[in-house]
């Protein structure tokens, strides 16, 4: 077995490779907001209202 020496350093050095890999995963993110906005979330149609007995309110000075 023969060892040999790299001597030319390819087209993606280390912080390329980094490089890369980030503007990968902003872009992943980005789709990600874009789509879960295309999503039309229902708005509630019934009036939601709760009556509180005032026996349960307390003020506090």
């Amino acid at each position: 077995m023969q060892f040999y020496k790299k001597t030319r350093s390819g087209v993606l050095s280390g912080l390329g490779k980094l490089l890369i890999k980030i503007i990968i995963v902003g872009l992943v993110f980005f789709i990600a907001v874009v789509l879960i906005d295309r999503i039309d979330f229902p708005s509630p149609n019934k009036k939601i209202e709760k009556i509180v007995p005032n026996e349960n309110l307390r003020i506090i000075k």
